[in-house]
């Protein structure tokens, strides 16, 4: 069958192959906004407001419920089926809880924004989102915005780049129109992003590819924070091609688990530790340590070795919590399932 207006979306011939298989005898959408409670769906014919069925309420998982940008099967109105996720940008809830917060899902690229004034431009914060790019799956592009307030243009620029290793950054001024450049990562249907903190200029930015105020923009307040503008992530066709989510500020960004996108936003220093003389070693007084001598000689910068094993730490803290709770909660989860079974062979036997 053909869709039109989700193939704008992104709807491909891998997508319709997992629909096939997942969600046999549903009608295709993505979601397009969240809202708590509900999403608004995007189908082949409208927009709806839906809520999701009880049996996908009460089996999926925190992290496993819709998010913007996810691919569902419809039944009677109710989102029933999510389609597996070819990428997801989460992180771990802002919270004392330990749970996983999907913030979007199958998206192509990220535009990991920062504002070139002194308040927002800051590279250690840079490496943490890179890390949740890659191990999320979508391509990182860095968008430097407001490049009229730059404080030193091309220092900044180096800065960036000292840290992206091939990672395109693109400096602009969303106010002053600049960015077209950046529509060319959505051709094809590709899905992009725009993931920074408040105020740096992201709705503006996304104003800009639309070609109208699609998006409520706002000055960074007088103490210098930005202000909340976008309160919901939603998710917009680009004229010309390709798919585009706003997102609200991030206020923080709690890395979630990650199996290699440490490793990729810190490639310099992985390859480094290749290098080592013993594969165990502690980089501290072992003889033959590549990253030690890169230190000394100041090839590696100190204080990207401390961001480093500052997320390092904050992964290896994560993983020592969320062990035990990942156990019971499936302890839980096949419990609950097991009495369902029970109860309904005993509905059968009567």
């Amino acid at each position: 069958m053909q869709y039109a207006r989700l193939e704008r979306l992104g709807w491909n011939d891998e997508i319709a192959r997992q629909f096939e298989q997942h969600a046999s005898g549903l009608d295709p959408g993505r979601v397009s906004v969240q809202h708590r409670g509900s999403w608004i769906v995007a189908s082949e014919q409208s927009d709806d407001l839906v809520e999701i069925t009880g049996r996908l309420r009460h089996d999926a998982a925190a992290g496993e419920l819709p998010v913007v940008g996810d691919w569902v099967g419809l039944r009677d109105g109710l989102i029933d089926v999510v389609l597996p996720r070819s990428s997801k940008f989460s992180r771990k809830t802002p919270f004392t809880e330990i749970a996983e917060q999907v913030l979007v899902a199958n998206v192509d690229v990220a535009f990991l924004v920062m504002g070139l004034d002194e308040r927002d431009f800051k590279v250690r914060r840079l490496e943490r989102y890179l890390t949740t790019a890659w191990e999320g799956g979508a391509t990182p592009v860095i968008v430097l915005n407001k490049a009229d307030l730059a404080f030193d243009l091309d220092e900044q620029i180096a800065d960036t780049e000292s840290v992206a290793f091939g990672v395109p950054v693109h400096p602009i001024s969303a106010e002053r129109g600049e960015g077209e450049e950046l529509r060319g990562y959505l051709a094809d249907g590709r899905t992009g992003v725009l993931l920074g903190s408040s105020g740096v200029g992201k709705s503006t930015i996304i104003n800009r590819l639309l070609g109208e105020e699609h998006f409520r923009t706002a000055d960074v307040r007088s103490d210098g924070r930005g202000r909340h503008t976008t309160t919901h992530r939603e998710l917009v066709e680009v004229p010309g091609g390709g798919v585009i989510i706003d997102t609200p500020g991030l206020r923080e960004l709690q890395l979630w688990e990650t199996d290699g996108g440490l490793d990729q936003a810190f490639v310099d220093i992985a390859e480094l530790i290749a290098e080592c003389r013993f594969s165990d070693c502690g980089h501290r007084t072992e003889p033959g340590c590549a990253v030690k001598a890169a230190l000394a000689d100041g090839s590696l910068p100190a204080e990207r070795w401390e961001s480093y094993l500052k997320l390092q730490r904050e992964l290896a803290h994560l993983e020592r919590k969320l062990d035990p709770r990942l156990r019971s909660e499936e302890r839980k989860r096949w419990a609950a399932f097991s009495k369902r079974q029970k109860q309904r062979r005993k509905i059968v036997g009567h």
